[in-house]
């Protein structure tokens, strides 16, 4: 009789559990997460340098499909739209208001980023499920825009640029929000998108480690550091909304990697006569060498 690997036994129990428990596990997952980060990294800011590094490895994951496979299946233009926007934003503030490493990756993610629209609008424009990308983006743009107004940094930096930093922050923590809502209408996401969505969990993460251990380690005067009002503490529910946002999916990936499956199926079975998106997968899963 074979016997049952460590790995399995433990994914098999955390099935059984009833949902309360499952969320339970995540959150002392996460603080056991936290205390080990907290540990070993010596200098936090490092952890912000490595959100911004996973993030570029996640986009170069795209390209590799885009290149390689010659598909753009699975991957939603309006989330890399956001995705953009931010980014041409935040560069811009950052030329502005603070010239560092940060710049040089936010200037490598928006190349890459723009390169990534480019191919799907123009190359690869038959394989682009327009029909499931269907997030109203100007549902999130205009709020954020209106929210930044109002709730901006209080530093001594023009009130224009304080309004663009505002901008950049609330929408990156929902910039990913059209891409989950694609995978939710096509139910399966073959392995390149699903490695680049998780890469984003991961990178979202380590954004959230470093503000949260911050916080922790200056006992709250973070918070003063970042002014005064909401700001400060929008910062910090950007930061774990953005986390959350994509959570749900990243426990889908790792079981499904733990499983042996290519491909992440989330839990509502597929819609019917849907024979593009099975396609997609059926492809990948055929054919690639993982």
């Amino acid at each position: 009789m074979k016997t049952k690997s460590p790995i399995f036994t433990v994914t098999s129990w955390i099935r059984r559990q009833p949902p309360k428990m499952k969320v339970f596990l995540a959150v002392l997952s996460g603080i056991a997460a936290l205390l080990f980060l907290r540990m070993v990294v010596e200098d936090h800011n490092n952890l912000f340098v490595a959100a911004e590094f996973v993030h570029v490895l996640g986009t170069c994951v795209l390209i590799y499909k885009l290149t390689k496979v010659k598909t753009c299946a699975g991957i939603s233009l309006k989330s890399q739209e956001l995705t953009a926007m931010f980014l041409a934003v935040r560069l811009y503030c950052s030329f502005v208001m603070e010239y560092d490493i940060h710049t040089l990756l936010d200037t490598a993610t928006l190349v890459s980023t723009l390169w990534v629209i480019y191919m799907i609008r123009f190359e690869l424009r038959s394989t682009y499920m327009e029909d499931k990308d269907n997030f109203k983006i100007h549902y999130v743009v205009i709020p954020c825009a209106v929210l930044s107004l109002f709730i901006h940094p209080t530093t001594n930096h023009f009130v224009f640029n304080r309004i663009c930093w505002a901008f950049c922050v609330y929408l990156e923590a929902i910039s990913v929000l059209p891409q989950l809502r694609l995978m939710q209408n096509i139910k399966i996401i073959e392995p390149f998108t699903s490695h680049y969505v998780f890469a984003l969990g991961v990178a979202r993460f380590l954004s959230s480690a470093h503000w949260v251990i911050q916080l922790f380690d200056t006992r709250g005067r973070l918070l003063t550091a970042l002014g005064y009002g909401l700001w400060p503490c929008l910062v910090m529910l950007s930061e774990i909304v953005q986390t959350f946002i994509l959570a749900d999916f990243c426990y889908y990936y790792v079981k499904s990697i733990l499983g042996g499956q290519l491909a992440v199926r989330l839990p509502a079975a597929p819609i019917a006569g849907d024979a593009k998106a099975e396609a997609v997968v059926d492809g990948f899963t055929g054919s690639l060498i993982w």
